[in-house]
């Protein structure tokens, strides 16, 4: 039980990612929220593909009363003004970190699943709307936040692995395929990057001059507390060389979220980031016995 809690909110950069890298700063960009975060609940983790004219930003919708992740999509459109807001995908198990890409002339979602024992790969039946498991894939550890990318000759998925613990923020894996849907293949030199400061990735991989640049939080002082950007020198099945390449906290018009940023993704013109705002709050303290209390009283109306 804690009485510090976290609570994260999205929002909308109006400059492709490129911008912001090349100022190597959010500066003073402003931003425009996607609602629903507050009192003890929050979305966070936003990725987006723009449709048409209207822009689908995918979060995880969380609510510390029930603790349990659900996916949620928030519709924009071509002034950003919001048209929609609705839940798209719950499991029993907890479900964040929505990576939404399209491959193969298909739609996928790759959530974080990691309660579940592994990771799934979701295929659009009705974007966005409606989903269906279509792969389960299959790594040498269970990981958290898996971040997919092709480099024009085969897929690559960057993780943090869930067990031992000590490993969640420190430890980046990969691994590599010629399909998306499998087999994969752990990368020999795993983990790739080991760093007490974080290495658990943080949004889309992004090129640029030529190079992949993939976003990692950095968690000095607090989960989740900036970016920062990793520079891959070379990357091949037998060998990776990783260097820095920057760092990016909340910006001043987050205030007063300005605790942490441990998303960046790229959504063409525009850009997604989440940010959070640390909060006391006595009423968290009772969140969790309350729980484990209503779910003791389902299994026993279950009997």
């Amino acid at each position: 039980m804690q009485l510090r809690k976290d609570i994260w909110r999205c929002a909308i950069v109006p400059a492709p990612v490129d911008e912001i890298l090349a100022r190597a700063s959010l500066g003073d960009l402003p931003l425009t929220w996607i609602p629903g975060s507050g009192n003890l609940r929050y979305h966070a983790d936003p990725f987006g593909l723009w449709r048409g004219n209207m822009l689908y930003v995918f979060t995880e919708k969380f609510d510390y009363r029930d603790a349990i992740g659900t996916i949620s999509v928030s519709v924009f459109d071509s002034d950003l003004a919001l048209v929609e807001q609705t839940s798209v995908l719950q499991e029993p198990w907890h479900l964040s970190y929505p990576f939404v890409f399209e491959a193969d002339g298909e739609t996928w979602l790759l959530p974080e699943a990691f309660q579940s024992g592994g990771l799934w790969l979701y295929r659009a039946m009705a974007f966005p709307y409606r989903w269906e498991r279509a792969h389960r894939i299959e790594l040498g550890h269970i990981p958290l936040d898996a971040t997919p990318f092709h480099d024009g000759s085969r897929w690559w998925l960057f993780y943090a692995p869930a067990f031992p613990e000590r490993g969640r923020l420190s430890h980046l894996h990969a691994a590599w395929a010629d399909r998306l849907e499998g087999p994969w293949t752990d990368h020999p030199a795993n983990p790739v990057l080991v760093d007490v400061n974080g290495a658990r990735p943080g949004g889309t991989p992004l090129w640029r001059g030529g190079v992949l640049h993939l976003p990692i939080q950095d968690c000095r002082g607090t989960y989740g507390a900036a970016l920062r950007l990793l520079r891959f020198e070379r990357l091949e099945p037998d060998s990776i060389i990783l260097s820095a390449a920057g760092i990016l906290h909340a910006p001043s018009a987050a205030a007063p979220y300005r605790d942490g940023c441990h998303t960046l993704s790229a959504a063409g013109p525009v850009t997604l980031i989440d940010v959070k705002r640390t909060i006391v709050s006595p009423r968290g303290l009772l969140m969790r016995p309350l729980r484990e209390l209503r779910r003791s009283l389902d299994r026993i109306a279950g009997l």
